[in-house]
């Protein structure tokens, strides 16, 4: 029991600390009254004299009986002495009667010291019943002094003379600055030159007909003369190739990389090329790899027959309208071709020319 009667005093003790606490935060120097029919209206400052660096608090408290609807003045439309630093909408609340309690707070900072005054502010109010009968309440200046932060010493401020000319000191000569900025301009031309001098020359680029393309593959061909040295598994084999290379740069089948069968068996669907045409390619693929896979060895007339083929078909295939890039290729080709331009068989006796 006692136990319980101590705990009672503590709580009654902390409650009152409590009430006390609030009622000196909420303590008002300035408290002004005004009353008008429903309405009830408190306008308060925490402090009426204040230094040039404080702040003031306003708070506008109005009370309404129900059945009234009520609208707080717009502060900020007639202060003229000071500013407004923060504001806050503390909300609505029921005081012990019922009536509404609307508060709002301003924190205000004055512009200059002296005295001024926080402006009068109008209430307005009306029946909820009736919106269009409304009715004002207004409150008073309330005078506010504002003090310097210099107080009573500031009769006692002394001007003191103005001391004697200094000479400043000579500032630092920059002529090294100037040296640089002429060494930059001077070395912008020349890394420009410099520059231009190692930049390798634009090549232009070299576009030719597929046509072309093989015929100088079949001259560096017969150049190498591999016929002549008996390497005729080589032949077969690079002419083999020259002839995939154009059927692909000029029909755009893939030859080079498929084999003959997976060749022949697309071949029969394209219609870029005639029933003549294939057949002959047909032929033509199957004897070069029974030269290379067979070991088979063609005659004379063979060789000749295999190299007059290829020429022959890409001389009536030839068109000018898909052209390649052969700006790196070309050149070093050009350069091992006969000047004559013709182009021998790999036959002796016999001399076909191919351009």
């Amino acid at each position: 029991m006692l136990v319980c009667l101590a705990v009672l005093l503590v709580i009654g003790a902390g409650c009152g600390r409590g009430a006390k606490d609030r009622a000196g935060k909420a303590a008002f120097e300035v408290d002004k009254v005004y009353e008008k029919g429903p309405a009830t209206v408190h306008v308060r400052l925490d402090k009426a004299k204040i230094t040039i660096a404080d702040t003031v608090l306003l708070q506008l408290e109005a009370t309404l009986q129900p059945g009234y609807e009520l609208q707080m003045p717009k502060v900020d439309k007639v202060l003229e002495s000071f500013g407004i630093v923060d504001w806050d909408n503390l909300g609505n609340r029921l005081d012990e009667k019922n009536n509404v309690v609307t508060t709002y707070q301003y924190r205000l900072e004055p512009f200059l010291s002296g005295k001024y005054d926080i402006p009068a502010f109008t209430f307005e109010f009306h029946d909820v019943n009736d919106p269009s009968a409304k009715h004002e309440l207004a409150s008073e200046p309330i005078a506010v002094e504002v003090t310097s932060l210099l107080g009573e010493q500031r009769a006692k401020l002394v001007i003191e003379d103005i001391e004697g000319v200094v000479e400043m000191p000579k500032a630092a000569s920059r002529r090294w600055l100037w040296g640089l900025v002429v060494l930059g301009v001077a070395a912008v031309p020349a890394g420009w030159l410099l520059l231009r001098s190692r930049r390798t020359k634009e090549r232009i680029r070299i576009f030719k007909p597929a046509h072309e393309v093989a015929y100088a593959r079949l001259r560096a061909l017969i150049a190498e003369g591999l016929v002549e040295k008996g390497q005729i598994k080589e032949f077969y084999e690079r002419i083999s190739g020259i002839l995939r290379h154009y059927i692909e740069d000029r029909f755009d089948l893939r030859a080079p990389e498929r084999t003959t069968e997976e060749f022949l068996a697309e071949l029969r669907f394209a219609d870029a090329l005639s029933p003549s045409h294939k057949e002959s390619l047909g032929e033509f693929l199957t004897h070069c790899d029974l030269v290379k896979f067979a070991k088979h060895e063609p005659t004379t007339e063979q060789v000749q027959q295999t190299f007059d083929l290829v020429k022959d078909f890409i001389e009536k295939t030839r068109s000018e309208e898909r052209t390649l890039d052969v700006t790196d290729k070309v050149q070093e080709q050009e350069a091992t071709e006969p000047q004559a331009g013709a182009v021998s068989p790999p036959d002796a006796k016999s001399q076909t020319e191919v351009v």
